[in-house]
C-alpha cells in the first residue's frame, strides 16, 4: 500500500511541475496537483517542501497571502527537526519572516529568525543571508546597536569561514547602519578599514567593483549627510566611472560576478538598481551645491529607468529611491520658480506613499516639509507653519528638525511673530546646533543675517552673512552664496552705500542665472533697478526694470496656475492619512503582494 501511495504522490508532484512550466503556466491545476499531495500522507520531507512550494506559489500568482503564510509556516514547522535539510528549512523561515515583515509583524519575525540562525552556523550561506535579514530587520525598526551587534557576528564568522568578499559587505553594511544612525565619529574608522580592504583586495576583479561601488556609495552619503558638497567631488567621480564599468555590456550577471565559493554568493544590490542609485546621490549633490539643471537631467533618467524596471520586477527599493528623488526634484522646482510643477511631483509623492503604508510611515515629516516649502513659496504663511510643525512633530531625525526649524523661523520673520522667533532663534543658533552638517550650519548664519537685516542691526546682518559666505564657498553652496549676496546688496544700498551694493549684487545676479533661482534673480533685479537710478544710467534701470517685470509676471502666472491645481488643498494635509485628490487614480489592483 505504501509504494502504491508514493506512485500517486510522486505522479501528483510531476503534474504539478508539469503545469507550473507549461506555457503559459497552469498555475491552477499546479496547486491543485500540490494540495492533493497530502492526502496520501507523505513523508515529512516531501510534505515540508510541498508546502513551501505552495507558499511560494500562491504568494506570486495569488492574492490569498493567508494560506500562503499557513503553508510557509507548516514548512518551517516541520523541517526545523530534520537533519540536512537545509534549503528547504531556512528558505521557509527566510520567505515567512519576510512575509510577517510585510505585514509589519516583526515581533514574528524576529524570534524565528534567531532561532534560524542558531540552527544555520554549519551552513555558511544560510548563516550568513539570516543574519543579513535580521539585521535589516532591526535597522527598519530604528534598532541600530542590535542591527550592528549582529553585523559585527557577521563579519567575525564569515572570516573563519574563509568567506572574504562576504566579511567586506558585513563591514560595508556596518558602515551604512553607523551612517544611518548618524555615529559619524565611528564611521569613519570602520570607513577606512573597509577602503582598505576593498582596495587590497586580492579576489576577483568583479567582485572588486562591486565592493568599491558599495564603499563610493557610502563616502558620497557621507559627505552629503555631513553638508560638504565640494569635498564629495573626487568620490562622486570616482562613483560614476565604477558604475560605467558596471553597466557596460561585457559586464557579467550578478550570479556571475559573486563567484564559487557558497559564503559569498551575495550582492548588495543588483547592478540595474545600483544604476538609479548612482543617478540619486548624483542628483542629491546637484541639489545641495545648486545646479538645478543637472539635478532635473538626472532625475528625468533615474525616474525613466525605474519605470522600466518596475514593469518588469516591481521591487520595494525602487518605489523608495522614486521617492526620495522626487523628494529632492521638488526642491529644485520651487527654487526655479516652477511651483505648479512641484505640487504635482508632491502629489506624486503623496500617491506613492498612500499606496504603500510603510512609505508614509518612513517619509511622512519630509512630505510635511516639502508641503512646507511650497506653501511659503505660495505665501501660505499660515499652512506653511502647519506644515512644518507637523514636520517636527512626526520626525525623529534632528537635521529634518534644524531645517523645518530655518524655514519656520522665515516664516516667523516675514509674519512679524516676534515673540515665536525670539524663542526659536536659540534652537537654532549656529554656534550651538546639535546637527554635523556644515551646509545646515551656514544656513543658520544666513537665517541670524537675515533676522538682524530685518531688525535694521545692519552691522550685526553683515556680520553673520560674512560667516555664511565663507563656508558656502568652502563647500561651493551656490545657493545660499547667492542668498547672502543679494542680501548683503540689499544691506549696502540701505546703509547708502551704492558701490559696495553692485559689489555684492552682480555676481548674485550671475549665480542666481546659473543655478537658476528665479526669487534670487527677482530680488536681484528690484535691487539692480534702484542702483542704476541712483547711478543715472537710465538703459540698464531700464533693463533691469523689464528683467524684474518679466521674472515677476512668470513667477505670478505659476502662482496663478498652483492655485487652481486640485493638489493645492494637500497644504491643509496636517495628520492622518493623505487625502485623496480628485485627480488621483484608483489603487494599484497588481496581483502580486511586495517581494
Amino acid at each position: 500500500m505504501a509504494s502504491s501511495q508514493d506512485a500517486w504522490y510522486l505522479s501528483l508532484l510531476g503534474l504539478a511541475e508539469n503545469f507550473r512550466t507549461s506555457n503559459p503556466p497552469n498555475i491552477k491545476s499546479c496547486i491543485q496537483c500540490l494540495q492533493a499531495v497530502f492526502n496520501f500522507k507523505p513523508p515529512p520531507r516531501v510534505e515540508a517542501r510541498t508546502h513551501l512550494q505552495l507558499g511560494n506559489i500562491l504568494l506570486t500568482h495569488t492574492k490569498n497571502i493567508d494560506l500562503a503564510r499557513s503553508h510557509l509556516e507548516q514548512a518551517w514547522r516541520l523541517s526545523q527537526n530534520i537533519n540536512t535539510f537545509d534549503d528547504v528549512k531556512f528558505e521557509a523561515v527566510s520567505v515567512v519572516a519576510e512575509l510577517y515583515e510585510q505585514q509589519q509583524q516583526p515581533a514574528l519575525s524576529k524570534p524565528i529568525l534567531r532561532k534560524a540562525i542558531e540552527l544555520s552556523q554549519h551552513n555558511v550561506y544560510w548563516h550568513c543571508r539570516l543574519i543579513f535579514q535580521l539585521a535589516q530587520i532591526h535597522t527598519s525598526e530604528k534598532d541600530f546597536v542590535a542591527a550592528n551587534g549582529l553585523l559585527s557576528v557577521g563579519v567575525d564568522y564569515s572570516h573563519l569561514s574563509n568567506a572574504s568578499y562576504t566579511r567586506v559587505l558585513f563591514l560595508l553594511s556596518r558602515c551604512m547602519v553607523l551612517l544611518i544612525d548618524k555615529q559619524f565619529t565611528e564611521v569613519n574608522a570602520l570607513l577606512n578599514s573597509a577602503g582598505h580592504h576593498v582596495e587590497n583586495w586580492q579576489g576577483s576583479s568583479y567582485q572588486k567593483e562591486y565592493l568599491k561601488v558599495y564603499y563610493l556609495v557610502l563616502q558620497v552619503c557621507h559627505f552629503l549627510m555631513a553638508g560638504q558638497v565640494n569635498s564629495v567631488k573626487p568620490c562622486l567621480k570616482q562613483l560614476q566611472q565604477s558604475i560605467q564599468t558596471i553597466m557596460s555590456p561585457n559586464w557579467p550577471t550578478d550570479d556571475v560576478v559573486t563567484g564559487s565559493n557558497i559564503g559569498d554568493m551575495f550582492i548588495w544590490m543588483p547592478k540595474d538598481h545600483l544604476y538609479v542609485l548612482v543617478y540619486l546621490v548624483t542628483v542629491m549633490h546637484s541639489m545641495q551645491a545648486g545646479y538645478m539643471d543637472e539635478a532635473q537631467k538626472y532625475t528625468n533618467k533615474a525616474l525613466t529607468q525605474i519605470e522600466k524596471l518596475k514593469i518588469v520586477d516591481n521591487k520595494p527599493i525602487l518605489s523608495v529611491f522614486q521617492l526620495m528623488l522626487l523628494e529632492h526634484i521638488v526642491m529644485c522646482r520651487l527654487v526655479m520658480g516652477n511651483k505648479s510643477v512641484a505640487l504635482a511631483e508632491i502629489a506624486q509623492a503623496c500617491q506613492l506613499c498612500r499606496r504603500q503604508p510603510r512609505l508614509l510611515e518612513a517619509h511622512r515629516p519630509q512630505l510635511h516639509a516639502l508641503l512646507g516649502l511650497y506653501a511659503m513659496s505660495m505665501n501660505c504663511m499660515e499652512a506653511a507653519e502647519g506644515q512644518f510643525m507637523a514636520a517636527l512633530r512626526t520626525s525623529s531625525e534632528r537635521d529634518l528638525w534644524t531645517f523645518a526649524n530655518l524655514n519656520l523661523a522665515i516664516v516667523y520673520l516675514r509674519t512679524k511673530r516676534d515673540t515665536e522667533l525670539g524663542s526659536l532663534m536659540e534652537r537654532i543658533n549656529p554656534e550651538a546646533l546639535q546637527s554635523q552638517s556644515h551646509s545646515l550650519r551656514a544656513a543658520a548664519y544666513y537665517v541670524q543675517g537675515l533676522q538682524a537685516f530685518f531688525g535694521a542691526r545692519h552691522n550685526e546682518a553683515k556680520r553673520y552673512l560674512r560667516e555664511t559666505l565663507i563656508m558656502a564657498s568652502a563647500e561651493d553652496l551656490n545657493r545660499l552664496t547667492s542668498c547672502s549676496l543679494v542680501l548683503l546688496g540689499h544691506i549696502f544700498l540701505s546703509l547708502g552705500n551704492s558701490r559696495e551694493s553692485m559689489n555684492m549684487v552682480t555676481p548674485a545676479m550671475q549665480l542666481a542665472s546659473k543655478i537658476p533661482d528665479v526669487h534670487v534673480q527677482l530680488w536681484a533685479s528690484a535691487i539692480l533697478k534702484d542702483l542704476y537710478r541712483i547711478c543715472g544710467d537710465t538703459n540698464r534701470e531700464h533693463d533691469a526694470y523689464q528683467m524684474h517685470c518679466s521674472f515677476s509676471q512668470t513667477l505670478l502666472k505659476d502662482h496663478f496656475q498652483s492655485t487652481q491645481m486640485s493638489e493645492h488643498a494637500l497644504i491643509q494635509w496636517t495628520e492622518g492619512p493623505i487625502p485623496v485628490l480628485p485627480n488621483d487614480p484608483p489603487p494599484s489592483t497588481s496581483q502580486t503582494i511586495l517581494q
